[in-house]
């Protein structure tokens, strides 16, 4: 594909007007996401990981038992007045956070409490957001779109981190909690201007609408295909992604380094993440054996990390560690998003978003605790080696279960052929 292809869903306002709200509204997240990490680590404990790991599990723990229903209203309701009132829900708790950091007023039970705010209404926005995209730019443009959403999420990765690490250094940690506030008026401000009438209008809803929660569940329980990706992105979700606990603490409790190079190591790990967003943008259609191999380089990234003998090395690992952990929840997230019915799409999003935080509320402060007691090293092989497991597991389904086999071409390239029929090949 060519340049242009990659980025071709901008080409239409409305998803052009989302894309650069949802960039400033990342970015600003990014910037929060790093400095509540130094917040709780450095000003308000003496470096307590299991704290941090506590803080994780509270603003993943609504998802457990709210997503569903968030998932239920974006099939029932506008998606983008939805987005509007949950940005501006979390828009208000980032000025509350601002404040109270700013006047010295900060308590930790403070960022507790908002952490919990943030992550109720985010079970009402994740669902509708995502939900929404295929309203923005329709079916054909759909994987493209969820790609270029991704590259966003990781752009503001690429610049958050190093940006909050700067503004903590200069003038401190609740400036960055104020820039977060202004990145969601941004957002705000762009899904106001969209115009309605430039919606894809999408089939009728009434063979679902009477069903309730639980008819997400169902479809994909029916689906092999689904099940598979969901388990998968369960995996990457509860262990692959604790990069808030385990960077954190290789930073500063291993290599003894600062805001400023902490912010850095999450800016390094975007130049990845972005790379691999873009590749996907890129791929008309997405398929099971690209996550596989993207598994399996996740896997070689983060042992390897766990071994850097320096700081420089394990900056350097967070390319491939970003670039394979993106391209494995994006590609999965194409497949999904492109295979299901639109009538339950809002019911199916809220459950994948509900499995990618998978198991975080519980494992977050074991993690947290392993850090505390063995160090982050070992805390990096715990989310690891449950990786390996999965692609252990991946590579029976493909190798076994659908009879892939790889071969060497003619044109001295690898390729795979499929026991099965065409449309698993597609899969």
């Amino acid at each position: 594909m060519t340049l242009p292809q990659t980025f071709a869903s901008l080409s239409i306002p409305n998803y052009r007007r989302y894309f650069l709200g949802a960039l400033s509204g990342n970015t600003g997240q990014w910037m929060s996401m790093t400095a509540k990490s130094w917040l709780v680590l450095v000003e308000l404990t003496d470096s307590n990981a299991t704290v941090l790991g506590w803080l994780t599990a509270v603003m993943f723990m609504p998802n457990l038992f709210i997503t569903p229903i968030g998932g239920l209203l974006a099939d029932r309701l506008p998606k983008r007045n939805i987005a509007i009132v949950t940005q501006s829900a979390m828009c208000l708790s980032a000025v509350t956070l601002s404040v109270l950091v700013i006047s010295g007023q900060i308590r930790l039970w403070h960022v507790f409490a908002l952490a919990l705010f943030d992550g109720a209404v985010g079970c009402f926005d994740n669902p509708a957001r995502q939900a929404f995209v295929s309203e923005l730019v329709g079916h054909d443009r759909l994987s493209n779109a969820i790609g270029l959403n991704s590259a966003s999420f990781n752009a503001a990765r690429l610049i958050g981190p190093g940006v909050a690490g700067f503004v903590i250094a200069a003038v401190g940690t609740g400036y960055a909690f104020a820039v977060n506030a202004l990145g969601f008026l941004v957002l705000i401000f762009m899904l106001t201007r969209m115009r309605s009438a430039d919606f894809f209008i999408l089939p009728p809803r009434d063979a679902n609408r009477g069903r309730g929660i639980s008819e997400g569940f169902r479809y994909v329980i029916r689906r092999p295909d689904l099940t598979l990706l969901f388990i998968i992105g369960l995996m990457m979700g509860t262990f692959a992604f604790n990069y808030g606990i385990t960077n954190t603490l290789m930073a500063t409790a291993v290599f003894g380094r600062g805001p400023g190079q902490y912010g850095m190591l999450g800016s390094i790990m975007g130049v990845g993440s972005l790379t691999g967003a873009l590749l996907i943008a890129r791929r008309a259609r997405p398929r099971i054996r690209h996550i596989f191999v993207y598994l399996i380089v996740f896997c070689l990234s983060a042992s390897a990390s766990a071994l850097a003998p320096n700081f420089e090395i394990f900056c350097a690992l967070m390319v491939p560690i970003g670039f394979s952990a993106v391209s494995i929840m994006v590609t999965a997230n194409s497949m999904v998003q492109i295979s299901i019915a639109p009538e339950v799409r809002g019911r199916v999003m809220a459950l994948w978003g509900l499995v990618i935080i998978g198991l975080t509320p519980a494992a977050s402060p074991l993690l947290g605790r392993v850090g505390d007691l063995w160090g982050a090293r070992v805390a990096i092989w715990c989310s690891t080696v449950p990786i390996v497991l999965t692609v252990l597991g991946v590579s029976w389904y493909l190798f076994i279960n659908q009879g892939l086999r790889l071969y060497w071409s003619r044109d001295h390239h690898i390729g795979v052929r499929y026991r099965v029929t065409e449309d698993v090949q597609h899969r």
